[in-house]
């Protein structure tokens, strides 16, 4: 129990804020005119002016007239600790509080924050238990959020418990809000559903994306195979330089001057039964698919297989209409990232050479 002295509200009042250079202790401090009243009786001297200032909700019960009142108003603040509640009034005059009690009562002081509407308090709570939240205490939290009206800790408290359920489920606070709150435990279970279809749903995207990005760089190098030529394949009119070094992407394009030397040799591919032909073909007609080149084109088979979209309409496809959007996309975007990334090394080297001049003048 707080028992306040006669100086008690003084020393609340000298809490407030001052202008520079004013000594706290000069302050003349009106008298206390309203009294709060605490879980366990104890009594704490107030002035009504700060607290209706500090907080609209008090304002209105304060302002409000009552017959109980005589000459000292009393406002009871049941259901936490004397000392939160203390804790709760110094901030009201001096808007401040210690790490240390917000350690101890940050739970009870985001509860009063919240009931008397004193917003930048509840901002401070929010964000010490989010960084302070634990498997052990998630629960707890969890359903204080939801009460409170705290979307940001609400949600740190629901990736904590879908990053590590299990650990979650053996907790105390998990067995009692299993027994007496249905409603929140379908909703945690729904979030935690959803959170895991947006992971598969997202690695699947990321998977796509890595095709697509892996066809954009099949057709790059197939280009460049039958336009430049690389280490062992070249474009009819040109040899093959054996001596010229590998390309950039030659992991990619090894593989596939491997698959159009096959191409050119393989019986199989006239009666369709050979798996690699068939992917090769595949590869021409995503190339004549994409290419923009009419008549100029030295990728085999390019013009055959434009004649033929137009005359058979082969394009039409819904599936392979939507490859080659996607194909198209990725080549878009990696274009896009590579100009970037060439821009940033110039900048940088700009930088690098700027310095140099400067330190050398």
């Amino acid at each position: 129990m707080i028992v306040a002295s006669a100086t008690f509200a003084a020393d609340l009042y000298r809490l407030r804020p001052l202008p520079a250079g004013v000594d706290p202790s000069a302050v003349e401090a009106p008298p206390a005119d309203v009294r709060i009243v605490t879980s366990d009786g104890s009594s704490i001297p107030a002035h009504s002016s700060v607290l209706g200032s500090a907080s609209a909700t008090l304002e209105q019960m304060l302002d409000r007239p009552s017959k109980k009142w005589k000459s000292e108003k009393i406002v009871s603040i049941l259901g936490v600790p004397s000392d939160a509640v203390l804790t709760f009034l110094r901030f009201l005059y001096s808007s401040r509080c210690s790490d240390k009690e917000m350690e101890r009562y940050g739970i009870h002081l985001l509860v009063l924050s919240h009931v008397y509407c004193v917003h930048s308090l509840k901002q401070r709570c929010t964000r010490e238990l989010a960084q302070r939240l634990v498997v052990e205490n998630v629960v707890d939290v969890v359903q204080l959020a939801k009460l409170c009206d705290a979307p940001h800790l609400y949600l740190k408290c629901m990736k904590l418990m879908s990053n590590d359920f299990k650990s979650v489920e053996k907790t105390e606070g998990w067995k009692f809000l299993q027994k007496h709150d249905a409603w929140l435990e379908l909703e945690i279970l729904q979030f935690l559903d959803e959170t895991e279809s947006r992971k598969k749903r997202s690695k699947k995207m990321r998977e796509e994306q890595s095709l697509y990005l892996e066809l954009s760089e099949a057709m790059d190098c197939l280009e460049h195979i039958c336009i430049e030529g690389c280490t062992s394949v070249g474009p009819l009119d040109k040899e093959p330089c054996k001596s010229k070094g590998p390309c950039k992407s030659f992991s990619t394009c090894h593989g596939l001057q491997l698959l159009i030397r096959h191409f050119a040799t393989c019986e199989k591919k006239v009666k369709g039964g050979c798996c690699r032909c068939k992917r090769m073909w595949q590869l021409f007609r995503l190339h004549a698919s994409v290419c923009d080149r009419r008549d100029s084109c030295k990728v085999p088979l390019c013009r055959q297989f434009k004649m033929k979209m137009q005359q058979k309409k082969m394009g039409n496809d819904a599936r392979w209409r939507l490859l080659v959007r996607r194909v198209v996309s990725a080549r878009a975007v990696s274009s896009l990232s590579l100009s970037s990334t060439k821009r940033k090394r110039s900048e940088t080297r700009d930088a690098i050479a700027m310095g140099a001049l400067l330190r050398e003048s």
